[in-house]
C-alpha cells in the first residue's frame, strides 16, 4: 500500500449535482475514487474520504465553466487545485481507453491522468476581483443577446406593419416613431402593434441595463489598472471577457501559444510542395470574437489596421485571408498589452492589474512595436515593427 505521505492527484469529473473522483499515485497506481453529491451532506463526505491522502492536489475538469462551483468551494476549504481543459481530458481518455465512450468514472480517470503526467497546468485561484468582473460580464452579455433578439422580433413586426419594413440599425426610439405613423385596421394588425410597441418598451430597459451595466464595468476595469480600453475597438465588454477569459497573461510562454489558444493562429496544412494553411476552429471562441469585433471596428474606421489589411489584399489576399491575418496581428497587440500590464502591476504592487507574481520567459520576448490598435496613437517612431505573422 502507498504510504499516506506520498502526493496524489485526485481527478475529478465534475456535475451540476455529483461529482465523481479518482485519487491516482505519482507512477498512476489508482489508490481510490467515488461518487459525491454537491449538496453540503456529500461535499462534506468527500473531504472525509480523502483526508487519508493529506498531500494532494485536485485536477478539476472545467474550472471555468461546470467545474468552477466545486472547485471554488475546495479553495474556500485551503485546498490546491489545478484546471485540467476538457480537450486534454478528452485526448488522455482515447489513449487510455482505446475509443472515446464516456462514462464518469473513465472521465474522473482521465482526469487524473492529465494531473499526474502534465507539468504547468493552470492553478486555480479565487480573485473577488476578477469573479465581479465575470459575473458582471456574462450579465452584459446576456443583455446584448436579448437586445439581439427583440430586434429581430420587432424587424418581423414591422416587415408586416410597414411596406418595406424599417433599416437595419434601428434604435428603440425611431422605432417608436416609425410605430406612431402606423395605424392599422384590422384585428391582425392591431395585435402587431401592441406586440411590437411592447418590444420597444422592453428595449428602452435593455438599453438603460446596458448603459448602467458598461458604466459599471469602466469602473471595475478602471480599478485593475488594465490599458485594453486604449486599444481601438476594445469596449467594456471586451476588456472584462479578456481579463476573465485569460486571467494571467504569463502563463503564455509568448504571442504565438496565445495566439493557438485564442484561435487566431493558422494551422499549417502543407503537403509535399504546397505550402499553405488553414483556419483554426479551435481555440477560445469568446476570445476570438473579441478580436473579431476589434478587427470589425479598425476596418470602418482610418486606422493602421484598415492599412494592413489592405496591403494584404494588394498582395494577392482574399478579404477572408487578410481578416485572419489581421486579428493574428491584434493578438500580438493584445497580448503584449496584457502582459505589459501584468509586469507594471508586479513592479508597483498592488493596485494595478491582478496579475501573477511569477516569473515569465515571456517578458521582453517581442521587439517594442507601436500598437496600431491605439485608439489615440502617438507620432510614428522609428522603432522597428513587430514581424508580420505568416499567415495565408
Amino acid at each position: 500500500m502507498k504510504a499516506r505521505d506520498a502526493r496524489v492527484v485526485i481527478g475529478m469529473d465534475p456535475h451540476k449535482r455529483s461529482v465523481t473522483i479518482e485519487v491516482m499515485a505519482a507512477d498512476e497506481e489508482v489508490l481510490g475514487g467515488g461518487r459525491f453529491g454537491t449538496d453540503a451532506a456529500g461535499f462534506t463526505s468527500m473531504l472525509e474520504y480523502v483526508t487519508r491522502w493529506p498531500d494532494r492536489v485536485w485536477a478539476i475538469e472545467g474550472c471555468n465553466g461546470i467545474g468552477r462551483h466545486v472547485a471554488m468551494r475546495l479553495i474556500a476549504e485551503g485546498h490546491e487545485v489545478v484546471d485540467v481543459p476538457p480537450k486534454l481530458s478528452a485526448r488522455a481518455r482515447v489513449f487510455a481507453t482505446g475509443q472515446g465512450r464516456k462514462t464518469d468514472a473513465t472521465d474522473a480517470h482521465s482526469v487524473a491522468l492529465v494531473g499526474t503526467r502534465m507539468a504547468g497546468l493552470r492553478p486555480v485561484v479565487h480573485d473577488e476581483q476578477l469573479a465581479v468582473l465575470r459575473l458582471l460580464v456574462d450579465r452584459r452579455s446576456s443583455l446584448g443577446d436579448d437586445h439581439t433578439r427583440m430586434i429581430s422580433q420587432l424587424h418581423q413586426l414591422l416587415l408586416e406593419l410597414i411596406p418595406g419594413g424599417a433599416k437595419k440599425d434601428l434604435s428603440a426610439a425611431q422605432a417608436k416613431a416609425l410605430l406612431a405613423k402606423v395605424r392599422p385596421r384590422d384585428t391582425v394588425g392591431k395585435a402587431r402593434r401592441r406586440v411590437a410597441a411592447e418590444l420597444i418598451a422592453d428595449l428602452e430597459r435593455v438599453y438603460a441595463r446596458k448603459k448602467a451595466a458598461d458604466k459599471e464595468l469602466k469602473e471595475l476595469l478602471a480599478a485593475t489598472g488594465t490599458t485594453l480600453m486604449d486599444l481601438h475597438g476594445i469596449g467594456p465588454s471586451g476588456a472584462a471577457r479578456l481579463l476573465v477569459e485569460v486571467g494571467d497573461i504569463t502563463r503564455f510562454p509568448n504571442r504565438e501559444h496565445f495566439a493557438s489558444w485564442n484561435g487566431t493562429a493558422p494551422i499549417d496544412a502543407s503537403s509535399g510542395d504546397q505550402v499553405r494553411h488553414r483556419l483554426s476552429r479551435a481555440g477560445n471562441r469568446q476570445i476570438n470574437r473579441v478580436l473579431h469585433i476589434m478587427a470589425t471596428v479598425q476596418l470602418r474606421n482610418d486606422t493602421e489596421g484598415r492599412a494592413y489589411f489592405d496591403r494584404r489584399k494588394r498582395d494577392g489576399k482574399t478579404s477572408m485571408e487578410a481578416m485572419r491575418a489581421l486579428k493574428r496581428r491584434l493578438s500580438n497587440i493584445v497580448y503584449r498589452t496584457m502582459l505589459d500590464d501584468a509586469m507594471r502591476a508586479k513592479a508597483t504592487g498592488p493596485g494595478g492589474q491582478r496579475g501573477s507574481d511569477s516569473d515569465s520567459s515571456a517578458t521582453g520576448s517581442q521587439p517594442p512595436h507601436r500598437l496600431f490598435g491605439q485608439a489615440t496613437p502617438g507620432p510614428v517612431s522609428d522603432q522597428p515593427r513587430t514581424p508580420l505573422p505568416k499567415v495565408s
